[in-house]
C-alpha cells in the first residue's frame, strides 16, 4: 500500500516578527493587526488560536484513497519509515511500525499506535482526523511517542490520549462530541509517561454533553507536563492539571468565560507553575474579543 501514497511537498511559512518600538519618546505610530499565528502554504491562516480554517488537510488537496487491509475497518502500516502523504483512509489508521509520517491526509476514524504491549513513533501534520457524521468513542489520536501539528480532530469523544512518553501537540484544533455515558476530554493522560507538551491548541467542548474537561491531565504516572498558550472552552472543570511528577506548567492559557459546568479550574496549585492564564470572551471564529480578567488557580494547595 505504500506505493499508493501520494507524495507531496508541504512548505511551511513562518510569521514575520513585529518590529521593535522606536527609541524616541514620541508617541508610537498606529500599528496594524499582529501577524497571523499560523500561516500555511495553501494560504490558510489563523490570526489568533487554531481554528478549522488553519488546521487539517490543506485546501485543494487531491487525496488518494487507500484500501483498508485489516478486517475491513482499518489500514495498518507495518513498514518502518512509511510516509502517508495526501491519502484518505476510510476507516482507522493503525501505526504498527516506527518513524511513520502522516501529512496532508484525511483519516475517517482513529490514529492509534498501540499493538498490544508495543507502541511506535510517528508524526502527523496538516491532517484531518474524524468526520462530522458520527461520534467515535475512542481517542482521535494516541497513545505515546507522537508529535501532532496543525491537526483537526472532530467527531471524537476524546481528542488526544497520552499513555506513555514523548507526546508533543501543537497548533491543533479539537471539536468534541459525546455519546451517553462518555467522559469526553480534549486531552487525557491515562498511564501517562514523561515529557508532555500541549502548546497553542484550541479545544471546544461546548457541544458535548457527557464530559470531563478540555484539559484532563491528572494521572499519577505522568511526569513533566507543560500546558501553554491554549484556548479552551467547556467541561465540568475546564482545566485539570495535577498529580504529575517533575514539573507541572500551566501558563498563558485562555479559558472562555462561563463555559464550564462547575468551575473553571481544578488543579494542584501548590506545586504547579501557574502564570499568565486568563478568562476571555471570543467571537464565532474563536478570536479573542476581550479579556475578562486573570484566571486564578483553584483546587488543591
Amino acid at each position: 500500500m505504500r506505493g499508493r501514497a501520494l507524495l507531496l511537498l508541504v512548505a511551511a511559512m513562518t510569521p514575520v516578527a513585529c518590529q521593535a518600538a522606536p527609541a524616541d519618546p514620541a508617541p508610537p505610530p498606529a500599528t496594524s493587526s499582529p501577524p497571523p499565528a499560523i500561516v500555511r502554504s495553501d494560504g490558510s491562516s489563523c490570526p489568533d488560536h487554531p481554528t478549522p480554517a488553519c488546521t487539517g488537510v490543506l485546501r485543494g488537496t487531491e487525496l488518494t484513497k487507500v484500501a483498508l487491509n485489516t478486517e475491513n475497518v482499518a489500514f495498518r502500516v507495518r513498514t518502518p519509515g512509511t510516509v502517508l502523504d495526501g491519502v484518505h483512509v476510510p476507516g482507522h489508521l493503525l501505526i504498527h511500525a516506527d518513524d511513520v509520517t502522516v501529512r496532508n491526509s484525511v483519516i475517517d476514524g482513529d490514529v492509534i499506535n498501540a499493538d498490544g504491549p508495543q507502541s511506535f513513533r510517528f508524526t502527523i501534520t496538516d491532517s484531518t482526523v474524524g468526520t462530522t457524521g458520527k461520534c467515535e468513542p475512542l481517542p482521535g489520536i494516541g497513545h505515546d511517542k507522537y508529535k501532532a501539528t496543525r491537526v483537526l480532530v472532530q467527531g471524537h469523544s476524546d481528542g488526544f490520549r497520552v499513555s506513555g512518553d514523548d507526546v508533543e501537540i501543537r497548533d491543533s484544533f479539537v471539536k468534541l462530541c459525546s455519546r451517553p455515558g462518555d467522559h469526553s476530554d480534549g486531552i487525557q493522560a491515562y498511564n501517562g509517561g514523561k515529557g508532555l507538551l500541549f502548546h497553542h491548541n484550541t479545544v471546544d467542548q461546548r457541544d458535548a454533553k457527557d464530559i470531563t474537561a478540555p484539559i484532563f491531565l491528572v494521572d499519577t504516572k505522568s511526569r513533566d507536563v507543560v500546558v501553554t498558550d491554549n484556548l479552551v472552552m467547556g467541561g465540568t472543570y475546564s482545566i485539570q492539571v495535577r498529580n504529575a511528577g517533575g514539573k507541572q506548567v500551566v501558563r498563558g492559557n485562555k479559558l472562555v468565560d462561563k463555559s464550564w459546568v462547575y468551575g473553571p479550574v481544578d488543579s494542584e496549585c501548590g506545586r504547579t507553575e501557574w502564570a499568565g492564564n486568563e478568562l476571555v470572551i471570543i467571537d464565532e471564529n474563536y478570536r479573542v474579543t476581550s479579556i475578562v480578567g486573570p484566571l486564578a488557580c483553584a483546587g488543591e494547595s
